[in-house]
């Protein structure tokens, strides 16, 4: 495999063959052929036999260029209308030594730990990390080995997606609708051996599911059988989902974390997160960190501090929540009149079912706009295209939902439905 000679989906012999060509025992190979599974070098697909592994993501599954002359409503971005100017400290004194010590301020903490108190979220164990993907990785890679599976939400987080691979482990896809993760899909994700769950309560990428109250009781009942799975919540648009949060990490599992972060309230430059989490899982994050970067940056911590503690920044939050519900309402309640049924539960973005992406894009394009191709957000689910609706006017809304019934209409004429 190093050698070239074995690519990725290349079948390994049976083993009892292998034992004969080499003279050895059937003992011994099954044990080399373990420690390859282990390591995530080879996969077993039963009938299939054993096979070389993909090899491991090392970037992200970037978006196609956004053409010149459309509008975007690809990015997932939130409206930079609402977002605050950024209000960094005057004056940092120099440092004497390092924070390890002290790696969180002790005003943010407090903060930290009423804003998830605030959901129900239990605030007893608290941290702090570099963005939610950041803390994911670290929470990952420190309770996981090479080889492991990771449950994900199917359609889901294209970073999160390519994240999963990259670190050596295995994404097992599990079925979403507009109530989130379901959960029989979950339950034989769990039974076929997964070790950790990674979903969002709100604000699904990209489908825009949330957990209702029944949902989360379903799921909690799921993973109570489970008690050794780590269960990470990715909460990334917590202050402007629009919708209620109906939180796993409330429901007394042993091993939890919840994620949630300011890039889409507070401004995308803010690379910061608080994680609420269980003793052992804030024990494993943090022991990990003291090892890499060791602490989020002092000047960036005040900078949240003083933006999360603004009266104004505050209000301001308020109304971009309000108008995001509003704009998202409007372009799925617009499509609804037209015949198109469309996901748009919570967030900033909505999902439409489709039966050819690219049909719909580059139909799209020439009306003018610039969605995003479900390819990228997929790994078993059916197509689709997410819309970002933060930054589409409601007037515009009607625009869109009319372009994209023409574009199915053209799209049926031309590939024959």
């Amino acid at each position: 495999m190093a050698e070239g000679a074995l690519a990725p989906g290349d079948a390994l012999p049976p083993v009892r063959r292998l034992a004969e060509d080499l003279g050895v025992s059937p003992g011994t190979v099954a044990t080399a052929y373990k420690e390859l599974r282990g390591r995530g070098i080879v996969v077993t697909r039963g009938r299939g036999g054993t096979v070389v592994a993909e090899a491991p993501a090392v970037g992200s599954r970037r978006p196609p260029r956004v053409p010149a002359g459309v509008r975007d409503l690809a990015g997932g971005h939130p409206d930079p209308a609402f977002l605050p100017l950024l209000l960094p400290p005057a004056r940092v004194e120099p440092v004497s030594g390092s924070h390890r010590a002290s790696p969180r301020l002790a005003e943010l903490e407090v903060v930290a730990r009423e804003w998830c108190a605030r959901d129900g979220v239990p605030d007893e164990h608290v941290t702090f990390a570099h963005g939610a993907l950041d803390c994911i990785s670290r929470l990952l890679s420190a309770e996981l080995k090479p080889g492991d599976a990771v449950a994900v939400e199917d359609p889901g987080f294209h970073h999160l997606l390519d994240l999963v691979p990259a670190l050596g482990l295995r994404a097992v896809p599990v079925a979403v609708d507009m109530e989130g993760m379901r959960a029989e899909p979950l339950r034989a994700a769990l039974r076929a051996g997964v070790r950790a769950v990674v979903c969002s309560p709100r604000a699904q990428s990209p489908g825009s599911g949330w957990f209702s109250a029944a949902r989360r009781g379903e799921l909690l009942a799921v993973l109570r059988d489970f008690p050794d799975v780590l269960v990470v919540e990715d909460d990334h648009n917590a202050d402007v989902s629009g919708v209620a949060l109906h939180s796993l990490a409330s429901g007394g599992l042993p091993r939890w974390a919840h994620v949630r972060t300011v890039s889409k309230h507070l401004g995308i430059d803010l690379r910061w997160a608080a994680l609420a989490c269980d003793a052992k899982t804030l024990a494993r994050h943090d022991g990990r960190m003291l090892l890499t970067s060791g602490w989020v940056s002092h000047v960036l911590q005040e900078t949240v501090l003083r933006l999360m503690t603004d009266a104004g920044t505050r209000a301001l939050v308020g109304r971009a929540q309000e108008t995001y519900t509003k704009r998202r309402e409007a372009l799925v309640e617009e499509l609804g009149r037209r015949g198109i049924a469309a996901q748009g539960g919570s967030g900033l973005s909505v999902w439409v079912p489709v039966r050819d992406e690219s049909a719909v894009v580059n139909g799209l394009r020439s009306y003018g706009w610039w969605v995003a191709a479900g390819a990228r957000f997929r790994i078993a689910s059916g197509p689709g295209v997410r819309i970002t609706t933060a930054g589409l006017e409601v007037a515009d809304a009607v625009r869109l939902a009319s372009d994209f019934a023409e574009v199915l209409g053209e799209s049926e004429a031309t590939y024959g439905g």
